[in-house]
């Protein structure tokens, strides 16, 4: 089967694991993005890319224009479109670029909307989230299946304020954020050293000034008791000063980027996984399941996660990782934790089967069946409460 792949930012690993997959699910590969660089990649995971110009992280407007002006001129693409079964597109702008397309250069390739984030607008009651709201119905309309990566985009957003499974007959695909690993071999887990101080890593798309308010006072308050480990790709535009804060917190260390290789050693040093997220605070950061989840629950760091979000009812149905009420208890429950708790806190992790954070290329040859049409529904969820967001 041959993909045509929309995306936001050629340069996003996480757009690199799902070309992964996409492969090892037997399919054929090209990229049609943006990127947030200054050169275009001109392969990503081995398929050949289509540079549709740059955009900026944080600058929504500025990428809606950059979507509407690629829409307008998709036809030029039409060589490497035409032979096309699925047209697969990431975000909301991707999604109008792969309608445009599929319609200007009269494709009969099926169209799938992958939603990883509900950005703020989206969820706005105000006449901008109005009509973003508007053109993503019509657009599902013309869809044949809604991936998503947590089952409250579902049961928050997409089924109470868009009407998906009631308006709009859309199927939906459950696609967590898990581990790639083509190779079957669960991980050999490091054995950490005795805390305090406790290590906690914070690992991935690091974009929540909150968070690292908090980590960084309590390092340089409590040297005895806490220690943070950071790596990734901050989104500096969420920050005050992201360099200058880490640097002036002497328990707080920054490592940069990092590849998937890194993964055993980043979290095989930590003793805990930071999994809370403030960016879009009741919003989208309530209801995403991170990379970071199952990336650190498979490589044994014990995820941190608030109760009353979705990462900590996914904890908390399957009984590990560390719930935090509200994040001024973070101190006192490291203050108080034990050798022996930790290790029950290990425990619980161990226990759970590494299917729970890791796919194979039985899940992608899956992924690009139902992509395909031949729909593979995903386990029923728990039920949860429908948040009432907007009108």
């Amino acid at each position: 089967m041959r993909i045509a792949y929309f995306v936001h930012d050629l340069g996003d690993p996480a757009v690199a694991r799902r070309i992964a997959m996409l492969r090892s699910g037997g399919a054929e590969v090209v990229a049609f993005g943006f990127r947030r660089t200054d050169q275009a990649p001109t392969e990503v995971a081995g398929v050949r890319t289509v540079d549709l110009g740059r955009t900026y992280d944080g600058r929504f407007a500025q990428r809606m224009g950059k979507a509407a002006l690629a829409s307008l001129t998709v036809e030029r693409w039409r060589g490497q479109l035409v032979r096309a079964d699925v047209i697969l597109a990431r975000t909301l702008e991707m999604l109008a670029v792969a309608e445009a397309a599929r319609i200007r250069c009269r494709l009969n390739a099926r169209l799938a909307y992958e939603c990883l984030d509900l950005h703020r607008l989206m969820l706005s009651p105000g006449p901008k989230g109005q009509v973003l709201r508007f053109v993503e119905r019509e657009l599902m309309r013309r869809s044949n299946l809604l991936l998503v990566s947590s089952p409250a985009f579902l049961t928050a957003y997409f089924e109470p304020v868009q009407g998906v499974g009631r308006d709009i007959e859309l199927p939906s695909l459950l696609v967590e954020n898990k581990v790639l690993d083509l190779e079957g071999r669960p991980p050999a887990r490091r054995a950490r050293p005795p805390g305090p101080p406790w290590r906690i890593g914070w690992l991935g798309a690091i974009r929540c000034q909150k968070s690292l308010d908090a980590l960084a006072d309590l390092a340089k308050r409590r040297p005895d008791l806490a220690e943070v480990r950071i790596a990734g790709r901050p989104a500096y535009g969420e920050f005050r000063d992201f360099d200058a804060q880490v640097a002036e917190a002497p328990g707080v260390s920054f490592a940069g980027p990092y590849t998937p290789a890194d993964l055993p050693r980043l979290y095989g040093d930590v003793h805990f996984c930071w999994a809370i997220d403030f960016m879009e605070e009741g919003l989208n950061s309530a209801f995403l399941l991170p990379n970071r989840l199952y990336e650190a629950s498979r490589y044994g760091a014990v995820p941190i996660a608030l109760s009353e979000v979705e990462t900590g009812r996914y904890l908390a149905d399957r009984g590990f990782g560390l719930p935090l009420a509200q994040l001024s208890d973070l101190e006192g429950v490291l203050d108080g934790l034990t050798a022996a708790e930790y290790a029950g806190l290990g425990a619980g992790l161990e226990a759970q089967p590494d299917e729970a954070f890791a796919v194979g290329e039985a899940e992608c040859r899956a992924l690009v069946r139902a992509l395909a049409g031949g729909l593979i529904p995903h386990p029923a969820e728990a039920e949860r409460p429908k948040a009432k967001l907007v009108a």
